[in-house]
């Protein structure tokens, strides 16, 4: 079923993407016990894809619209699509991990902004608000509200407290797909934008910058990084409208 040009998921096809979930967060765990100062930003390509595959499922970013790496990994100034490479890391960087897996045909996705070592307290506070403002803009999600409620709980935290909203890029539905509608943009004004319907599925990922909104795409065509060469942060989490709120598919603490 179609409401509003998007798909509306079927209880069995929502318990196949909450598997596909935790699939995708079990690989973030993976991830984490091995993120440290040193090692390259492809070594954490190799742990989510191997791991990936291992578990039965595929990574969705290998070769999609051409991308070459299994998982973007996207550090420091980096706002999104970092493409794994020799990049070492270091000592306090902030390493937003990007993570979408497909499993059984159904397709999950979360992100994490971690740190590497010990983070700056301007780093440590940045993410800190990330993480609040897709908290916030959770706390809005059920049926009847808004994708500008959503756009208007980050916009307005993150702006009140000092920092900038990507625009380029966007949430979505997601599921069936890599990436179905609706785009959930993550600024907007109350009560705008399409309605909200019980079992619908899409992601909410806020970027946030320490400086100004702006971004450039570097010559590899993917990668994303802010103009002012400030710090970016990101939080994603794929969520479930249900009766009276929200179910997170990928959760994690907020």
């Amino acid at each position: 079923m179609k409401k509003y040009g998007i798909r509306i998921k079927t209880l069995e096809e929502i318990e196949g993407i909450r598997k596909a979930g935790d699939l995708v967060m079990a690989t973030h765990r993976e991830v984490e016990k091995f993120l440290k100062p040193g090692m390259t930003t492809d070594e954490i390509n190799t742990i989510v894809h191997e791991f990936t595959l291992k578990n039965g499922g595929i990574p969705a970013p290998l070769n999609y619209r051409g991308f070459p790496k299994s998982v973007c990994v996207s550090v420091n100034e980096v706002v999104c699509h970092g493409i794994p490479g020799p990049l070492i890391i270091k000592d306090g960087d902030i390493v937003n991990v990007d993570i979408t897996t497909i499993l059984d045909g159904f397709y999950a996705d979360a992100n994490y902004s971690y740190f590497s070592g010990t983070p700056s307290p301007e780093a440590k506070e940045l993410v800190m608000n990330c993480r609040e403002a897709l908290k916030r803009a959770l706390e809005v999600v059920a049926p009847g509200a808004t994708i500008g409620d959503i756009g208007h709980a980050i916009q307005s935290y993150a702006e009140k407290k000092g920092y900038s909203v990507v625009r380029e890029f966007v949430g979505h539905g997601v599921g069936l797909d890599f990436h179905e509608p609706p785009q959930v943009m993550h600024f907007g004004r109350k009560g705008y934008g399409i309605p909200l319907v019980e079992n619908m599925t899409f992601t909410i990922e806020p970027m946030i910058n320490i400086g100004k909104k702006d971004v450039e795409i570097l010559d590899d065509g993917w990668t994303a990084i802010t103009k002012d060469g400030s710090l970016s942060a990101q939080f994603e989490q794929t969520i479930v409208v249900t009766e009276n709120g929200y179910e997170s598919l990928t959760p994690f603490d907020l």
